[in-house]
């Protein structure tokens, strides 16, 4: 009679109530009942379990619940193009152009790929090579491709998630490979490919390395914070002991390899790639075409922002006179200046973001509004004074702080519509209306970004500079004491 030392793995992660209860009722009698006896009883209780909880519709649910067709790829590949072609209109020499365009007509060949990409991840030493090869059964096909990732959560200076996540997109399905309850590193990372829309297949290797028990909890831990889109194995078991009595009375004992549990996987995978073979392309597509969109907007908005600069530059400075000549009260400074109205069009207009006069001084006193609740004008009037007052003769200066305060407001409204433009679509005719929780956000966030001290001091400098030119080289002296 042979006896095998350690417990039996139970197929896909066995060990729920009761087969625990039939494991620990048996176990101390595992030398009478023997290895076929036990197995076959927890196969029964397995077997029960697996039939309520391993249904095959579970691993499908993800699929499901994406709703694509060809005609919905079609249209976000239109969409891409049409940002494409925005960027050829806008700068006909774009160095990118060429690429993006090679790109986007090999997402419409993408529509009827044959071939399924499933990537292997997950972190360092959870078996991806391993299963890997088990798995290339599955090559044979001729429509799956497995590719293996580099190992996630790496040390600094290696190859980063990102770069690999990047990767990982490109692929139709994703096998994420732990071999324990999930690390918060693993965790986000499931997360992302979820939020991406990336279908994937939680992988919990190596049960065989847990007490039955634990792999159990471990495998209903996962199960319940992955919404049950998890599988079980062991692709590289444990050598177990095994000890053989002779009619003699002597004992023999060995050590043994256990077959590869993977029984599960293959089973719920083959499902998916047969019955969601053309969605799973669908999908891919999709996100290709959603990458590619963002890419030529990011283009786009490159060469936009390179001519929003000039623009906003000029009107902050006509604002920075304005304010000089005709001193006002800090916070009317934005609030009656028209020149905003006029930089609002011409920035919507290189945004494809068309206003009428009137449309575009409401933007402009709504900004003002913005500004003034978010007490940024105040904030801006005060850490300018501050820079100024180091230095009497500039600071004395009829209007030198209203000047300087008018351009920088103005600077900051601008590039808080160039950034709250680029969020929106590329559009030929894009609509005029204002969401003003986002804009506030975008205002609050501009602002943060330029009230470093450095940048402050160069700005200052440069109002001081085109307002007091006959005093400049004083002016400067004095900031970079203030500032320095």
């Amino acid at each position: 009679m042979v006896v095998k030392l350690q417990r039996p793995i139970l197929v896909g992660g066995l060990g729920l109530s009761f087969s625990l209860w039939m494991l620990d009722s048996w176990h101390d009698s595992i030398v009478q009942v023997g290895e076929f006896g036990l197995l076959s009883a927890l196969a029964v209780g397995g077997g029960l379990w697996l039939f309520q909880q391993n249904r095959p519709k579970d691993s499908l649910k993800q699929l499901d619940s994406m709703v694509v067709d060809r005609a919905t790829v079609e249209s976000a590949i239109a969409k891409t193009e049409t940002v494409i072609n925005q960027l050829a209109q806008e700068a006909e020499n774009h160095p990118a152009l060429e690429i993006l365009r090679e790109q986007v007509a090999q997402l419409l060949l993408e529509l009827d790929r044959q071939q399924i990409k499933v990537a292997v991840t997950g972190g360092k030493s959870v078996g991806k090579s391993t299963l890997i090869q088990l798995l290339q059964n599955l090559e044979t096909q001729n429509f799956v491709s497995l590719e293996e990732t580099a190992p996630l959560f790496k040390e600094v200076g290696e190859n980063s998630d990102a770069a690999i996540l990047a990767e990982v997109a490109k692929s139709d399905f994703v096998l994420f490979l732990t071999n324990g309850d999930l690390t918060d590193s693993e965790f986000q990372t499931l997360q992302q490919l979820k939020a991406a829309n990336q279908p994937n297949m939680l992988v919990f290797n190596k049960q065989d390395q847990y007490l039955t028990d634990e792999s159990a909890n471990i495998l209903l831990s996962l199960k319940q914070r992955m919404q049950g889109n998890v599988v079980a194995t062991a692709a590289s078991p444990i050598a177990i002991k095994v000890r053989k009595h002779e009619a003699d009375g002597s004992v023999q004992e060995w050590m043994e390899q256990p077959a590869a549990d993977i029984q599960q996987l293959t089973q719920q995978l083959g499902e998916v790639l047969a019955q969601q073979r053309q969605r799973l392309v669908w999908v891919t597509t999709m996100r290709k075409a959603g990458l590619l969109k963002a890419e030529a907007k990011n283009w786009l908005n490159g060469t936009r922002g390179d001519r929003a600069t000039p623009i906003i530059e000029q009107y902050q400075w006509i604002a920075a006179a304005a304010a000089f000549a005709n001193p006002v009260p800090a916070f009317d400074i934005l609030a009656t200046a028209a020149i905003n109205a006029q930089m609002v069009m011409d920035l919507g207009n290189l945004y494809q973001q068309k206003f009428s006069l009137e449309q575009a001084q409401t933007v402009a006193g709504t900004m003002g509004s913005l500004m003034l609740k978010l007490g940024l004008v105040e904030l801006s009037t005060k850490a300018i004074s501050i820079v100024l007052k180091s230095n009497a003769l500039t600071f004395v200066a009829g209007g030198v702080v209203q000047g300087v305060s008018a351009a920088y407001l103005t600077r900051v409204a601008g590039l808080s519509l160039v950034e709250y433009f680029q969020q929106q679509e590329i559009a030929i005719d894009s609509g005029t209306g204002l969401n003003l929780e986002n804009l506030r956000q975008t205002l609050q966030k501009v602002f943060q970004q330029n009230q470093q001290i450095g940048f402050l001091q160069g700005f200052v400098k440069q109002g001081v500079k085109r307002l007091l030119p006959e005093v400049q080289q004083v002016g400067v002296v004095g900031i970079q004491k203030a500032v320095g």
